[in-house]
Order: structure tokens, then C-alpha cells, then sequence
């Protein structure tokens, strides 16, 4: 849906705001956290990207849907999060707790527990490269073309990196996916 399509429905600005989070949030919370790994981190990601594009309503061109601009828009964010000072201060502390010997947090027992959680987990461990189009592609529904889009490849470099996750998934996780 449009920017336009959705201001022409809203009646005032707090509307559009409220249908772009009911539209999309729940979705872009998961790319996020494909990414960072972090729930409460993907939120806060995911919010900072509600604002921006509310803030930056009248700069949205329409080249793509809105739904792609705001996947595109959330990737770039985890990106910038990855390479910030906190996230590689917080890896240093979580790598420092393993090694003392602390309990892995909860989120990270619950993930174990179901075939799910195994598939998931082998999805994240790949690199962003292939971890993305998998995600995009799988995950949420997206033809090849608007991934492309959203990762600004070229379409038949969607489908490379879609047939080299595929293979590295059914080695990483063997038995489970002939099930």
C-alpha cells in the first residue's frame, strides 16, 4: 500500500501512523531480529524506522511498494546497529559471560526447544547474505524481483544466493528437512 493510498484513508496523521504499525510492524520486527538477534533491540530498531518514515512521509518516491521501502529501510538500520559501538560492547560482554561460565539467557533456551527453533537457528547462523533472501523469500512471501529490490542486487543474484543458503541448510540441518 501507498503513502498516498494510506493518507487519503487516514484521517489525520496519527491514523497513518497507527495503520503503518498495525500493517507492518509484527513482520519488520521479525527481519529485524533476523539481524541483530535481539527482540527487544529488533523493536527498537523497527520503531526508529516508523518514525523515520513517518517523518520522511513526502520523500517516499513509490519506485517500489511501501512495504518493500520499509523492509529496505529496516535491513539498513540493523546494518547500522551491527556496526555500532554498543552491539560490539555488547557481544564483548556476552562472549565474556560464556567463558565465566553464566547461563545463556532465556530467549536462547526457548529458541532450542522445538524442530522450529533448529531450522530457525540454522537460518540465522548463515551470513547476511544468504541468511536475507532466505528470510525475505521464505519468510515473508517476497517474489525474487522484490528482493532484489530490497537487497539492490540483481534478480539472478537473489537466486544464486537462494540455491547456495538452500544447499548450505540441508547440510547444516540433515535428516530434519526429508522429514
Amino acid at each position: 500500500m501507498f503513502v498516498t493510498d494510506l493518507l487519503s484513508q487516514a484521517d489525520n496523521a496519527s491514523d497513518l501512523f497507527e495503520e503503518l504499525i498495525e500493517t507492518h510492524a509484527e513482520s519488520l520486527i521479525q527481519v529485524a531480529y533476523s539481524y541483530v538477534k535481539n527482540k527487544q533491540m529488533a523493536e527498537d530498531i523497527v520503531q526508529d524506522v516508523f518514525i523515520k518514515a513517518f517523518e520522511k512521509k513526502e520523500q517516499f518516491r513509490g519506485d517500489s511498494s511501501y512495504k518493500t521501502y520499509l523492509y529496505k529501510m529496516t535491513i539498513n538500520r540493523s546494518y547500522d546497529y551491527l556496526r555500532s559501538w554498543s552491539y560490539r560492547n555488547h557481544l564483548f560482554t556476552n562472549k565474556f559471560a560464556s567463558i565465566l561460565g553464566f547461563q545463556k539467557s532465556i530467549d536462547d533456551f526457548v529458541v532450542l526447544e522445538d524442530e522450529k527453533a533448529v531450522i530457525g537457528n540454522a537460518v540465522l547462523s548463515l551470513t547476511p547474505k544468504y541468511r536475507e533472501v532466505i528470510i525475505l523469500y521464505y519468510f515473508k512471501d517476497l517474489k525474487i524481483d522484490e528482493v532484489a529490490i530490497i537487497l539492490d542486487c540483481s534478480v539472478n543474484t537473489v537466486k544464486t544466493r537462494l540455491s547456495r543458503a538452500r544447499t548450505m541448510l540441508k547440510k547444516s540441518l540433515g535428516g530434519i528437512l526429508d522429514e
